[in-house]
């Protein structure tokens, strides 16, 4: 007989033995499972705070798709027409149907973004509960991390809204059994999103020893935001008004803008005087999960040693993003027709030039015509110094150019003087790194209070938010060199603006702004539907996109269907169509 089989019949017998001495007693089920807590542990103070760091630590979508990453890649920039896939057909093929405005509900990612964000509800509702019976807590702390909880839990079901358009509500008074499993989806998740961020706004101190953590000004400039996204102007303009005069950071500083654009994107720079609310990043603490892992996949392909990442390819910018960068001659960007304000780029003088079906080894010259310089921060294109690496050589750089085009991601990107130090190489690939991502940045919150003047205030007003932006981007100290010369990698122009002339105007001017300012940042998806801007925009950029991917483009369109997800089904086949009503199309 092997050795593996006696082992298993002894196994066998003992527990038998085990079962017959102990069949009419039952203290053996009073053992505490290995590396359980104790009540009494959970609600010390350390026991809550603990807590209160696990509901922070969900932000990432750890454990989760990366498809739930708080950056929303796929949901905010790929299905705003900003960025294609990119890699090839077959690396992580359910998101081809996903650009395309196809996803099924039956998708495993799509469900697995949906319980991310539960998973970070069921924490800050614990979080709650052990706060309010800790007898540890003194009553500020008590205050303080039930108002940081519910600001996260406004989050969690802020992006649900975004994404899925309703939702069950379950907040910390509801528990199995106690009817969180017959609560009905919701669309009127607006109203408990603003106590939340108000409760939070009301109580939460301004400062913290902890620089991550949000505070009454963060909870203020999100509060404005939910505002912008009911169409509560009045509301909106009030509370940007106070976060821009007297909002400052966690850490302290003032709010306002950075003076380099590339800045924003620098672990160097982590926690600046523009970050409101920012997922934090570590490295070096055991596990790479600590580090930003949801960008992982979105660096240029077959970098080697001359780039960052060395995988995966993903994320690769659009051409119909890289002709927004395009400016007149006075360094104002080309607004259309369309109610985002951008034009028609079918007209080859608007188009920027590019390297699409050239090889590396072949000859090319960059375009010389007008672009704003932000362009070079946010897209990698051939001939243009890529952070501290190298120019980018263009095809070496792309895993498949006729799938996914010829550029390459740049924001959130690790500088090469960086390596091993502000990344964590440990795992599979060296792209792990440690920059903080930014929820809400004070340029947003500018844009946003822009808007809200636009709809409901003073023009003039909203001329001045929109020109800091431009004045910060036209700052000539941040514009991309070239390594050798110094001298600047592109014709950069860009001008403040003088008026915005009437309202139509300045609309079109500001949401232009915002994808200048925000791309691949996860907005421009949730900005166009809002707007009443998607389908006009979006299938005009599918047409302009499948003039070069037709594999990937050709056919695809989007209905007005597509500004909600569908309800993932496994979570109606769990619930039942009394709680979850699929979202009508699909």
């Amino acid at each position: 007989m092997k050795k593996y089989q006696i082992l298993k019949r002894l196994g066998l017998v003992s527990a038998s033995a085990f079962m017959l001495t102990f069949a009419c007693k039952d203290q053996f089920l009073e053992v505490a499972p290995t590396a359980s807590l104790a009540q009494a542990q959970l609600s010390s103070k350390a026991g809550v705070e603990g807590a209160l760091i696990g509901a922070y630590a969900q932000l990432a979508g750890k454990g989760f798709s990366r498809l739930a990453a708080p950056n929303n890649w796929v949901w905010g920039s790929i299905r705003g027409g900003e960025s294609n896939k990119g890699t090839d057909p077959g690396d992580y093929s359910n998101i081809n149907v996903m650009q395309r405005y196809e996803v099924p509900a039956v998708d495993g990612d799509l469900n697995s973004t949906w319980q991310a964000k539960y998973e970070g509800i069921a924490r800050c509702n614990a979080t709650i509960n052990l706060a309010n019976g800790s007898k540890e807590l003194s009553a500020s702390d008590k205050t303080r991390v039930i108002g940081e909880a519910r600001f996260l839990r406004a989050h969690y079901y802020f992006e649900l809204k975004k994404l899925f358009g309703s939702a069950p509500y379950v907040d910390e008074t509801q528990d199995y059994g106690k009817g969180i499993e017959k609560v009905v989806a919701t669309a009127d998740l607006y109203p408990k999103i603003e106590a939340d961020l108000k409760f939070a706004y009301d109580n939460l101190p301004e400062t913290s020893s902890s620089a991550g953590r949000a505070n009454k000004w963060a909870a203020a400039a999100y509060l404005g935001k939910a505002y912008l996204f009911q169409g509560k102007f009045a509301d909106a303009k009030s509370i940007f008004t106070t976060v821009i005069a007297n909002g400052k950071t966690t850490n302290g500083k003032k709010y306002g803008l950075v003076s380099k654009f590339a800045e924003i994107f620098n672990a160097e720079n982590d926690n600046n005087e523009e970050a409101i609310f920012a997922v934090q990043s570590s490295m070096n603490t055991g596990n790479v999960n600590n580090a930003n892992g949801f960008d992982d996949l979105n660096y240029p392909y077959n970098t080697g040693s001359d780039g960052p990442g060395n995988c995966c390819g993903f994320f690769q910018p659009s051409f119909s993003m890289a002709n927004a960068y395009r400016v007149t001659a006075d360094g104002f960007p080309l607004l259309g027709e369309q109610a985002d304000g951008t034009p028609d780029y079918s007209s080859a003088a608007n188009a920027v030039k590019h390297d699409f079906g050239v090889s590396s080894s072949a000859a090319f010259t960059e375009d010389a015509n007008p672009l704003d310089p932000r362009i070079d921060h946010t897209i990698g294109r051939r001939g243009i110094q890529y952070l501290d690496w190298i120019e980018h050589p263009g095809a070496n750089w792309i895993r498949s150019q006729p799938y996914a085009g010829p550029y390459s991601p740049k924001k959130y990107i690790y500088y090469k003087r960086q390596e091993n130090t502000l990344t964590d190489g440990s795992s599979w690939t060296r792209g792990y790194a440690t920059m903080n991502f930014n929820i809400i940045r004070f340029a947003d919150v500018l844009l946003m209070a822009a808007e809200a003047e636009i709809e409901a205030g003073s023009l003039a007003t909203a001329l001045g938010y929109i020109n800091q932006v431009r004045a910060r981007a036209a700052n000539p100290a941040g514009f991309v060199k070239n390594a050798k010369t110094g001298a600047n990698e592109a014709n950069y122009v860009i001008s403040t603006y003088a008026s915005l002339g009437d309202q139509a105007n300045a609309r079109k001017i500001v949401r232009m702004e915002r994808l200048l300012e925000l791309a691949t940042e996860g907005h421009r998806f949730f900005d166009l539907v809002r707007w009443g801007a998607a389908n006009k925009t979006l299938n005009a950029y599918l047409k302009y996109e499948a003039k070069y991917l037709v594999t990937k483009f050709g056919g695809a369109s989007y209905t007005d269907t597509d500004a909600l997800l569908p309800i993932p089904q496994a979570q109606i086949d769990i619930q039942g169509t009394s709680v979850l009503k699929q979202n009508p199309g699909y």
